[in-house]
């Protein structure tokens, strides 16, 4: 199976990866700490090596020993492990559900930093994210000129337009989740050309496309908001770099054309699956535009620096994003959460991490309702924007995943198809 090869080969690849990474900053390391800084990373060094070495050689599954906040969670998520009816028992690396053991890694990885400080918020996976970015450097100008452009006149937009141009920025969204780099297994991922350019060729490669539904929600939304009630819209953010860029770009477009008075982002409290977005990341990103040397670029990062400020756009993280929990069980994990949720009108989740965990990482039949899949996760109504990286796909029509595994058994792990796939809710 793809989860196979993924635990078999990019996992392993991810940790050698980090460990290099570690040894590359040695240095530094030193110049900042002193002998301290370097004995933490060996410290870290050996307890990542020896978790490698654990995955390769299907070693059971480990209670964590920090004293990190999320830790009694994980450990009770062991024994549930342990206690499945169908289980072996004991899990291992290999004998175990994908998403947990994945999952696992990346908290593992947190661990080794964590608990070696001076060096306990060092960032392995930021020079990826970082030369991500700057990889992308034409997309993003492409698509920052082109919405500056748009905002010259989008007063002057009727409702087909503006209807025309909300698809294109949810096209660009769902297509920047192909710059994924826990998916590249680190390698490089970022987008080259103009987004804008091959959105008509690429429509074809939408598989459930649910874009109508999205925008009768919102339009009904605005059209029945009293003076005190907003129209809010929650992104929850997938990877750094131009998916972040395109994600932010839609946000700015759903304030712009008052299709939303808010927009709030969930992103990760701790490094997680590469390049996902953390607080840090989202941060200097809006920085980095801001201060870029091209016009359209600076302005977008300027304005949405002032609506971070005005508070219409609010960054929130939460422990239960990097949890192995899958959503159905966040009302019981992460109440608190969820409540946040429910105060949403429309809740976009981006990319495969979080389909995987919206549709609980099973082996469903195509032709399963997504709305079956949630198994009762309904905070809001919800739509994904997500490119195929893996084995799971829900909400087809009769024949068509076994007509495209005809001609392409590759289909479901190449990121050549997305879905924009919206459930209402109750």
């Amino acid at each position: 199976s793809f989860a196979y090869f993924t635990i078999k080969d990019r996992l392993p690849q991810i940790l050698t990866k980090v460990i290099d990474t570690l040894h590359r900053h040695k240095n530094e390391f030193f110049e900042e700490h002193g002998e301290k800084g370097v004995e933490a990373e060996k410290r870290a060094i050996s307890f990542l090596s020896k978790l490698r070495n654990e995955l390769q050689t299907d070693k059971p599954v480990t209670p964590l020993e920090d004293e990190l906040p999320d830790a009694a969670l994980w450990n009770q998520y062991l024994d549930y492990q342990r206690n499945l009816p169908n289980g072996n028992g004991e899990p291992s690396w290999f004998q175990s559900p994908w998403l947990y053991v994945e999952c696992y890694m990346y908290r593992r990885i947190h661990a080794a930093l964590a608990q070696n400080p001076p060096i306990d918020n060092f960032d392995v996976f930021k020079e990826g994210k970082t030369q991500n970015f700057f990889e992308s450097q034409e997309a993003v100008i492409a698509l920052c000129t082109y919405f500056q452009e748009l905002l010259k006149n989008i007063k002057d937009l009727d409702e087909k337009q503006l209807q025309e141009e909300l698809f294109k920025l949810l096209q660009v969204s769902l297509w920047g989740n192909k710059c994924d780099l826990s998916f590249s297994a680190g390698e490089d991922s970022s987008q080259k050309s103009s987004p804008l350019q091959s959105l008509e060729n690429m429509v074809p490669y939408i598989l459930v496309n649910d874009m109508e539904k999205v925008w009768s929600l919102l339009v009904n939304a605005k059209k029945n908001r009293t003076e005190n009630s907003n129209v809010r819209v929650d992104i929850i953010l997938d990877n750094a770099g131009f998916e972040l860029v395109s994600d932010l770009v839609l946000a700015d477009f759903l304030l712009s054309s008052k299709l939303a008075d808010e927009v709030y982002f969930h992103g990760k409290s701790i490094p997680w699956y590469v390049s996902d977005t953390t607080k840090h990341d989202f941060n200097w990103t809006i920085k980095q535009l801001g201060s870029a040397n091209h016009m359209w670029m600076s302005r977008c990062g300027i304005n949405w620096e002032g609506n971070l400020k005005k508070g219409v756009w609010v960054f929130h993280d939460h422990m239960f994003w990097t949890l192995p929990h899958d959503f159905s069980s966040m009302s019981e994990v992460a109440p608190d959460l969820y409540a946040e949720l429910q105060k949403s009108n429309l809740l976009l989740f981006k990319g495969d991490l979080n389909y995987r965990k919206l549709t609980g990482d099973r082996k469903w039949e195509y032709t399963v309702p997504f709305h079956q899949a949630l198994n009762k996760f309904h905070p809001a109504p919800l739509c994904s924007l997500r490119t195929l990286k893996c084995d799971i796909q829900v909400g087809l029509k009769p024949g068509q995943g076994e007509q495209i595994q005809a001609s392409e058994p590759e289909w479901m792990g190449s990121g050549k198809y997305g879905v924009v796939q919206f459930d209402a809710g109750l």
